[in-house]
């Protein structure tokens, strides 16, 4: 399958009309889940000029995903990048039909830094239209603000330790060094509710402690968790823009994790 870009304004929004980009192949809208998806970029980069592979391999196994385009760049910090993505989500529960079915399942999306806010998005979606999220996909999501895992040591390598301290920094920089549970949803301490997760990871990715640790408090808070840790020399730090020396080979496994995911979900007694 071939997905392809196009931009689209959701108007009927509160915070007023806003420009997404809408990326699908060749699918049967009656059936095809829709995806909010949040790009990565460490909390500093907006990703509006990028390709956003993650996206395309959602795209490519069946989903209709759709990114806020978020170009200005005051809208990147907490709570306003929270904030515009959950305005987003809510306007995607409403008006389904507008990109795919009345019976399309609704998905929160992202890696890195964006999968931080989906993770928060999750928990606010809990709070305010408790129900009407369908699942949450953290690909490696960037969790931990104090940085201190051990699986952390390995950001020196993959270039990207000073880049996530300056994003966290720029993130939290609002809050005054207090930690939101939506701005930093490892340390919420009420999980229960949340949607089900699909938590992607590898073996040498940086972030695999946080991703798995929030996959176990998930579990524990009793919400469905389906974890992948994918192998060693798949290139995985090129998903947020760091380096491994292997060639990206990881797309595949991404795209075959979300449908299988997907397919639980629409079997998932209600």
């Amino acid at each position: 399958m071939t997905a392809h870009w196009k931009d689209v304004v959701l108007d009927g929004i509160a915070e007023g009309p806003v420009t997404v980009k809408v990326c699908h192949g060749d699918v049967d809208k009656k059936t095809a889940p829709l995806v909010l998806y949040l790009h990565g970029g460490a909390f500093l980069d907006r990703g509006e000029d990028g390709e956003l592979p993650v996206a395309r391999c959602l795209a490519d196994a069946g989903a209709i995903v759709v990114t806020p385009d978020g170009s200005a760049p005051d809208r990147s910090a907490f709570p306003k990048a929270l904030e515009e993505a959950f305005a987003v989500l809510s306007y995607l529960s409403r008006k389904r039909t507008l990109l795919g079915a009345k019976k399309s399942l609704l998905f929160v999306a992202g890696e890195e830094a964006g999968g931080n806010l989906a993770a928060g998005v999750a928990l606010k979606a809990r709070d305010q239209m408790p129900g009407m999220l369908d699942g949450q996909i953290l690909i490696s999501p960037l969790l931990d603000p104090f940085m201190g895992t051990k699986s952390f040591r390995k950001a020196e390598e993959s270039g990207m330790r000073e880049r996530w301290t300056e994003g966290w920094n720029r993130y939290l920089g609002f809050l005054g060094g207090v930690c939101h549970p939506y701005a930093a949803p490892r340390f919420c301490s009420r999980l229960g509710g949340v949607a089900p997760a699909l938590v992607l990871t590898a073996v040498d990715d940086p972030l695999l402690d946080e991703s798995v640790g929030y996959a176990d408090r998930l579990r524990q808070a009793g919400v469905p968790v389906d974890q992948r840790i994918l192998p060693a020399g798949l290139g995985w730090p090129a998903i947020y823009g760091g380096h491994s020396g292997d060639m990206p080979r990881w797309q595949e496994k991404v795209s075959k994790a979300f449908g299988i995911f997907v397919e639980e979900m629409r079997v998932r007694p209600e």
